[in-house]
């Protein structure tokens, strides 16, 4: 398993960029804008971290910005928790043998979020290529929130 990133939720891009980034210290590595879901992504590395953040995108902290308003309280804007895993069914597998609900089941071999026992979102993603979809997992529906 690979630490990947922190996802935190921003109402304001530019403000949030002026912390990070010029405050803080932290680099913009690499931003993607998705038009058709309404948002924008900005991935930033520590500058300890910036060799591996290129190489590897990670340890980082993604900051969402989502185009159209949103309030986030109960602490909303923190999104999630991400580790590379090198099965996802395996990994997914084990957390429900354990008791842990699959929120999102990992049913394009590729991602999958289950939440701690205090509620922290963490997303599953498969290193390298996704599996081949398979049962249980693709008929799977998802539980509760993620």
């Amino acid at each position: 398993m690979r630490y990947l990133h922190t996802m935190v939720r921003v109402t304001d891009l530019d403000a949030s960029l002026r912390f990070w980034r010029d405050l803080l210290g932290l680099a913009e590595m690499r931003r993607m804008e998705n038009k058709a879901g309404r948002f924008t992504l900005v991935f930033l590395a520590a500058p300890a971290d910036r060799v591996r953040s290129e190489t590897e995108r990670s340890p980082e902290v993604e900051l969402t910005f989502n185009w159209d308003p949103q309030s986030y309280d109960g602490g909303r804007n923190f999104g999630h928790l991400a580790y590379k895993v090198d099965d996802i069914y395996a990994a997914c597998q084990r957390l429900m043998d354990g008791g842990v609900v699959i929120n999102r089941p990992p049913r394009d071999g590729h991602m999958a979020f289950v939440r701690s026992p205090d509620g922290i979102s963490i997303e599953l993603l498969q290193e390298g290529a996704a599996l081949a979809p398979v049962e249980p997992w693709i008929s799977m529906p998802n539980t509760g929130s993620w």
